[in-house]
């Protein structure tokens, strides 16, 4: 699932409505992976490659040299399938798959410049798609004043739109949901420091 450049001129107008009627700021992630998980197709292309011995001396007649090749081959082989398929993040764990998307939202949050902002009262809303994930972060002073709960409706909102094929339509029902949620805590005055835009990552 991608965004066309229609789609993401879609969100970004959603954004640019959403903030005149807010003092907050709307920023949109959307990310194709929280992590590339070469660590994990090391460590699986590793445990295959020193099985692999075993099963070839139990079955077969070969050589030493011929099973060490085998070995090599099976190690390279797996390594490359794993990191260039799009399978990295099903060789995790579920928990570990979160918690990479969980860390992508934050220094996302950080990275698109919410937590430095002069005016505070900004939200990130991000999506991890290998990971199946949807998050709305919200600065200290937005949740002072707003329960985290509340932005549960954007994530569904969010979620729905994926269900049904249209990413974009999800991003522009979560903006608007946020836009209001921030007018009525934020209204209109200082503001408008950060691009209205989605981040494809």
């Amino acid at each position: 699932m991608s965004l066309s450049n229609e789609d993401q001129q879609r969100i970004n107008a959603a954004i640019s409505q959403a903030e005149t009627k807010t003092a907050g700021e709307i920023v949109c992630v959307l990310a194709r992976s929280s992590s590339d998980y070469l660590t994990y197709a090391l460590a699986w292309a590793a445990l295959a490659a020193l099985a692999a011995p075993w099963a070839l001396v139990a079955l077969t007649e070969l050589s030493v040299r011929q099973i060490l090749l085998v070995q090599a081959v099976v190690f390279v082989a797996l390594y490359v399938l794993f990191s260039i398929s799009g399978l990295g993040p099903y060789l995790v764990p579920k928990a570990v798959r979160l918690e990479h998307a969980h860390r992508a939202a934050l220094e996302q949050f950080v990275t698109r410049g919410l937590a430095r902002r002069r005016h505070e009262a900004g939200v990130l809303i991000f999506v991890s798609l290998a990971e199946h994930y949807v998050r709305v972060v919200a600065d200290d002073a937005v949740a002072v004043k707003v329960d985290k709960r509340v932005w549960q409706g954007a994530v569904d909102s969010l979620l729905a739109g994926v269900k049904a094929g249209d990413l974009a339509g999800g991003y522009v029902a979560a903006v608007e949901k946020c836009g209001a949620v921030l007018a009525e805590h934020f209204p209109p005055g200082a503001g408008g420091e950060l691009p209205d835009r989605i981040y494809i990552i």
